[in-house]
This record gives structure tokens, C-alpha cells and sequence, in this order.
């Protein structure tokens, strides 16, 4: 099943690229490529800060009451 998942997922990806570079070259006429990158540096140390944030709760819960997990 993973084999046919990757294939598939190649399979669509080549019009998806070829849509991407227009629009990353259109933003990176008109000077917008560094508000992109800013946001989706933004988006990805918020989930990060979150998914550190899930981690250390969830030591703390396991390490009050082990007995439960």
C-alpha cells in the first residue's frame, strides 16, 4: 500500500509543481517571496513550540502518576 500511495502522490505532484514555480516566480518578481517565507517560518516554530509544549505536559502527567499509563 505505501508503494501505491507514493506512486500516486508523484503521479500529481508534477502539475502541482509546475503551478508552484509560476506563483513562487510571480512573488519573487514582486518582492512578496519574503513575506511567504516569514509566514511559513512563523507557522512552523508555532507548531513546534507546540509540539514541545504537548511533550512536556505529557512528562509531567507520567511522571506524577505512572500507575496510570
Amino acid at each position: 500500500y505505501l508503494y501505491l500511495l507514493c506512486a500516486l502522490l508523484l503521479g500529481f505532484s508534477n502539475p502541482i509543481a509546475a503551478q508552484n514555480v509560476e506563483m513562487a516566480d510571480r512573488f519573487r518578481a514582486d518582492g512578496k517571496i519574503y513575506i511567504v517565507v516569514v509566514v511559513f517560518t512563523i507557522i512552523i516554530l508555532g507548531l513546534f513550540a507546540y509540539l514541545i509544549s504537548i511533550d512536556t505536559k505529557l512528562k509531567k502527567a507520567e511522571k506524577n502518576d505512572p500507575s496510570d499509563y
